[in-house]
């Protein structure tokens, strides 16, 4: 099946985003010879799998069948607002912050009139769901009704049409919507941030508490990620889980295996454990899948700026892994590129064009050596009688070359210094082409 068929309609006002397939209530699914059966027991009302690389979806049922999203709607507001914040920005919380959290709302514990960092806030959002951290993350941003209303937008850059937000958190609302396909574009887009990829993964941190009563020092707990796959499933990173009364159980998955990454979305299935029990079956299939089926739909790109774009408040692996040069200093890193090695600032980590910082300070006094040498040996050539014999030691000591073409650096002391400056430095390019 052409690309352009999977995909008809989803520039279009009256398409299926994303092909017509995923319109469509009942399974969907392109066997080739040798794939694998579906998993048998799929109770989800709507399901999703597809290639996080390709964009490709391998199987899905009512795609877009519009749906109460519960905590899965945190995804679409990191999408909005971490790039926007520094993680290391402390925030006073005040009251007014937490009196519009919803009655009956995960927590994670936020006190009011203490500071918080925003990454302990970000943690608070992805391993306990805490409404409460959400809120204050949008009175950050300018309040909740402003983040709802640029969550709507991101959306819409996202060519996410089945959602419309009405809290930023996922908490039941009349109208809240959104669909298994849009829930995927929105793990898909938020794994390309670094900091919502290492959020979304780490399974247990320590929160910021309150203060203690006898000593008046701030007090801390234990945080564990709520994603009973984390951990579990071979490969698993992530992504988001949720739960209210409307919405039943839901949850957006990724997982990688071989080098290929698969997300998978199930909502809305008969039991609520049966969330996980089912996106697993799902992945697992996916991954047997893979090449043995034709594509059903198409995971459409982001229309909006891309996320190594981001603006300079985001924190520093926002959009992109740190060390990364921004688009405002790629003349800067291009420059930088040609460099030889030891001219190259040094680097801690990444792919930089620098070398490490003991090669790189070795390398520098190895070169500084044979330098010295060579200057010393000129001044001893300038200071040799002209009427030197030729095949004399002292005219050897003086001479402008050594043994191979080396530049002369005089006696063998000297030679051998060179040689090893010469090695060091081919060391130091080996290591950076490898």
């Amino acid at each position: 099946m052409a690309l352009a068929a999977l995909i008809r309609g989803a520039g279009g006002a009256g398409g299926v985003v994303g092909g017509e397939r995923l319109g469509s209530p009942d399974v969907q699914v392109a066997p080739l010879a040798g794939a694998p059966a579906l998993p048998s027991e799929l109770s989800g009302r709507s399901w999703l799998v597809a290639d996080a690389g390709t964009g490709e979806v391998l199987a899905a049922r009512n795609a877009h069948l519009q749906l109460p999203p519960a905590s899965t709607l945190k995804m679409l507001f990191a999408d909005t607002v971490m790039p926007k914040l520094d993680r290391s920005l402390e925030h006073q919380v005040t009251p007014a912050e937490l009196a519009d959290v919803g009655a009956g709302s995960s927590l994670v514990g936020v006190k009011e009139n203490l500071p918080y960092r925003v990454e302990d806030l970000w943690r608070g959002v992805f391993l306990s769901s805490g409404n409460d951290a959400v809120h204050v993350l949008a009175h950050i941003n300018g309040g909740v009704q402003q983040t709802v209303a640029e969550m709507q937008v991101r959306a819409g850059t996202l060519q996410a049409r089945d959602t419309k937000v009405v809290s930023p958190d996922g908490y039941d609302m009349d109208g809240q919507v959104s669909s298994a396909y849009d829930l995927t574009l929105f793990a898909r887009a938020g794994l390309r941030n670094a900091d919502f990829r290492s959020y979304c993964a780490t399974r247990t941190a320590r929160f910021p508490g309150g203060l203690d009563k006898l000593t008046g020092q701030r007090t801390s707990f234990d945080i564990a990620n709520t994603d009973r796959l984390l951990g579990k499933y071979p490969g698993l990173i992530g992504v988001k889980n949720g739960y209210t009364t409307n919405a039943g159980a839901t949850f957006t998955g990724a997982a990688e295996r071989g080098g290929r990454t698969l997300l998978v979305t199930v909502m809305h299935p008969e039991a609520q454990g049966k969330v996980y029990d089912e996106a697993a079956a799902l992945l697992d299939w996916g991954f047997a899948a893979v090449g043995k089926v034709q594509p059903v739909g198409q995971l459409v790109d982001d229309t909006g700026a891309p996320a190594e774009s981001a603006g300079p408040s985001a924190g520093p692996s926002a959009g992109a892994s740190a060390g990364a040069p921004t688009a405002s200093g790629a003349p800067e890193a291009a420059a930088a590129s040609q460099l030889p090695p030891w001219a190259q600032p040094p680097v801690l980590g990444g792919d930089g064009p620098g070398v490490a910082p003991a090669v790189w300070t070795a390398a520098v006094l190895g070169t500084a050596l044979a330098v010295w040498a060579a200057a010393r040996a000129a001044a001893h050539r300038r200071a040799a009688p002209a009427h030197a014999p030729a095949g004399s030691a002292r005219a050897y000591r003086g001479g402008a070359t050594a043994v191979g073409g080396a530049t002369g650096v005089g006696g063998r002391g000297h030679r051998r210094l060179a040689r090893q400056a010469r090695a060091l430095l081919r060391t130091c390019r080996t290591r950076r082409t490898r």
